[in-house]
């Protein structure tokens, strides 16, 4: 047996950290930055992170296997990125689903008739608290939207792009933004599988709802 090799289960765990302060350094409009001073391992530390919403996007997929994809200009990387639709949980009261079906009526113009649950992730674990789940959609329809855009959402074409493609623009590094690539390959994969293994719209996801009991999200 190696030396401090891990003997439990291969899966993510809670862990009960106490807090012995906490400090907000930084309001946004979007996300906070606080300071929390905490015992791990007998040693004082305190880390910086965001004190993120949450977020939520979807894999839309058309009747061919194509996936729908958004260019959006990211300031913080100077670049155009082609991403699927996705948003923010910035609205009280509204569940996953909910959120995810306003973002792809908001940004792409489409409502489906079919969701379900396709992959959960952490964006950035390391400094941001940020959780973040994507959805696959499909029978799609395009409707009329009363929606004024603004700011980057004002220049946002669409791309349809064959799902095989795309996982290869992913695997080749010509798409980078997170949701694309994790929901891309996801969705390649979980079709190999003949979409066993989809969880249902309103499947739970116990990891936002302690990052929101904890606290160490920003709440709306």
């Amino acid at each position: 047996m190696r030396s401090g090799q891990w003997q439990g289960p291969v899966a993510d765990a809670d862990a009960d950290i106490s807090v012995l302060a906490t400090r907000e350094s930084f309001k946004g409009r979007v996300w906070n930055v606080r300071s929390d001073t905490f015992i791990f391992a007998g040693d004082t530390v305190t880390r910086d992170y965001v004190a993120h919403p949450g977020g939520v996007g979807v894999i839309a997929l058309d009747d061919d296997d194509q996936v729908l994809l958004i260019r959006q200009y990211r300031h913080p990387v100077g670049r155009y990125l082609f991403e699927p639709p996705a948003g923010l949980l910035d609205v009280e009261g509204e569940s996953a689903l909910v959120a995810v079906q306003r973002e792809l009526l908001e940004e792409a113009g489409y409502v489906a008739e079919q969701w379900w649950v396709l992959v959960d992730l952490l964006n950035s674990p390391g400094g941001s608290s940020e959780t973040f789940r994507t959805f696959l959609a499909r029978g799609l329809t395009r409707v009329a939207r009363d929606y004024e855009a603004t700011a980057e959402e004002r220049e946002m074409p669409i791309a349809w792009v064959p799902l095989d493609q795309a996982r290869d623009l992913v695997l080749a590094g010509e798409l980078q933004n997170p949701t694309a690539v994790s929901g891309v390959l996801a969705a390649w994969v979980s079709r190999s599988l003949g979409w066993s293994n989809l969880r249902p719209a309103d499947a739970p996801w116990p990891i936002h709802d302690r990052v929101v009991r904890t606290g160490h999200s920003r709440t709306t």
